[in-house]
């Protein structure tokens, strides 16, 4: 074998590999849970996927976008509410790609740009409403959150499906007065429900009252079952009230024989 034709056949050889290559990088395969956008020439062509598909080497390039929601923390902000309350308060994010074109061409980073988004409009929603409602009406901040997030990354083909507040940290004085406002708040309900009860034990007793004084035997009568109750105590020290209606018959008459003899002496 002469030198040339060696030569020829190591040609050959490169040359076939360099199309094995370019061949195998034209074949492009995509998962369930991704497009392939596709560039020719610099022009946008739009998605592709999923599954196999080919590409022009040299000529079109792809780039991957992730189709699956996405779950972001927030990083805690301190804010000061509208009542003048510095709090600091997180979130998490979730989020997905509807649009890869949009993602791709019209904002550099989706991820970045939509946690900035996030971060910013967290601090301006927390700081437009007081703490009481911030910790009372934690849904209705969430739609909010959600509804402004989502129209701020709509055009970048970003859809935002929940947003939800995660924890809000007081300041320890902040913390001591809610606590002090909290046992105010139990003992003011005690007292009423107290004052309630005075009330209505007053009541049936002023019912009881007017029952015993048209029977006065009854009043007697309820003396003899208190001693009964109280007589299985041995420890206990009996005090029995006698009515005075009881003495009347020991009581007697000033005679009036001796009181006219007194007059008539004088």
């Amino acid at each position: 074998m002469s030198g040339v034709t060696f030569f020829l056949l190591a040609c050959l050889a490169v040359l076939a590999f360099i199309a094995l290559m370019i061949l195998l990088s034209a074949i492009k395969i995509v998962p369930e849970y991704e497009r392939g956008v596709i560039f020719r020439l610099g022009r946008l062509m739009g998605p592709r996927g999923p599954g196999i598909f080919f590409v022009i080497p040299i000529f079109e390039r792809m780039v991957r976008v992730d189709m699956r929601v996405i779950t972001m923390d927030v990083p805690v902000q301190e804010v000061i509410t509208l009542d003048n309350v510095t709090i600091k308060v997180n979130a998490v994010l979730y989020f997905q790609v509807i649009n890869p074109n949009w993602a791709v061409t019209k904002v550099m980073d989706y991820i970045r740009a939509t946690m900035q988004i996030a971060q910013t409009t967290l601090r301006s929603v927390v700081g437009q409403v007081e703490l009481d409602e911030l910790l009372a009406q934690r849904e209705k901040i969430n739609q909010k959150l959600q509804q402004i997030i989502d129209e701020q990354t709509e055009p970048w083909g970003i859809k935002v499906t929940i947003v939800e507040v995660k924890d809000v940290e007081l300041p320890q004085n902040m913390q001591r007065a809610m606590a002090r406002q909290a046992e105010a708040e139990r003992e003011k309900r005690a007292k009423l429900i107290h004052a309630d009860g005075e009330l209505q034990a007053s009541r049936t007793l002023a019912e009881a009252a007017k029952v015993l004084a048209s029977e006065p035997v009854t009043l007697q009568l309820r003396y003899l079952q208190t001693l009964t109750e109280i007589a299985t105590e041995k420890n206990s020290t009996i005090i029995f009230p006698l009515p005075i209606d009881t003495l009347k018959a020991f009581v007697t008459p000033s005679n009036p024989v001796n009181n006219d003899v007194r007059h008539s002496a004088d």
